[in-house]
């Protein structure tokens, strides 16, 4: 019998945490869910939409479980609000690993975390709590990643690299072996890391010069 699963959250991640959780053998979502003051419809996705205030009243902790489908607002804090409500109301919360995924092993992972395909995961990590990992990374061996994370598409991580609580880790972005990143950082796209980060802190990558020659004078292409 499918798992029941309350999706907070009517967001593209939603939706699209949706897509994937439907295609599942394990899960079937029956509901979505957010603050009543943010419902504008009585159905997402053809189901039905209901206030996280009486959450407890259509749908029992004891019979359904929840994942919180916020992306990276406010540095993940928004997502870990609504994840410590949830712990609060007794539900629990479910983590989705893409079959697509190559994940060492699965108990490293914690409680609503979503990996999506593509993504390597070496032996020997460990991933928090509330961690969304996009598509596409690698993540070497004996890394440990904290909760509240968000890590997008094609970023690598080498090993023996500890990530802090509540970072966000930008597109295209490397972190070089053996390197501690501190809580509440954000690491734009395409950063190099390659010196330890102290908490707070904010990397930009590097962009491209826009040249002043336009497309059609170029040769050779």
């Amino acid at each position: 019998m499918k798992e029941k699963i309350i999706i907070f959250g009517l967001s593209d991640f939603a939706r699209i945490a949706f897509a994937y959780l439907s295609r599942s053998d394990k899960y079937q979502v029956v509901a979505f869910s957010v603050n009543n003051d943010f419902i504008l419809e009585p159905e997402f996705m053809g189901l039905p939409v209901v206030p996280f205030e009486k959450i407890n009243i259509f749908y029992s902790p004891s019979e359904y479980k929840i994942f919180v489908a916020i992306g990276f607002k406010n540095l993940n804090k928004a997502r870990q609000n609504v994840y410590e409500q949830c712990k609060e109301k007794g539900y629990l919360l479910i983590s989705y690993i893409s079959p697509n995924a190559t994940v060492f092993d699965h108990t490293c992972v914690g409680d609503n975390c979503f990996i999506f395909e593509n993504n390597v995961v070496q032996p020997f990590v460990k991933i928090g709590n509330n961690t969304i990992i996009w598509s596409g990374n690698h993540i070497g061996h004996d890394v440990i990643v904290g909760n509240n994370v968000f890590i997008s598409s094609h970023v690598v991580v080498s090993g023996h690299v500890k990530i802090g609580d509540r970072c966000f880790i930008g597109v295209n972005s490397t972190i070089k072996d053996g390197i501690a990143i501190g809580s509440d950082c954000f690491i734009g796209a395409g950063s190099l890391i390659l010196k330890d980060a102290a908490d707070g802190s904010v990397f930009k990558g590097q962009v491209a010069e826009l040249s002043p020659v336009p497309s059609s004078r170029l040769r050779g292409i």
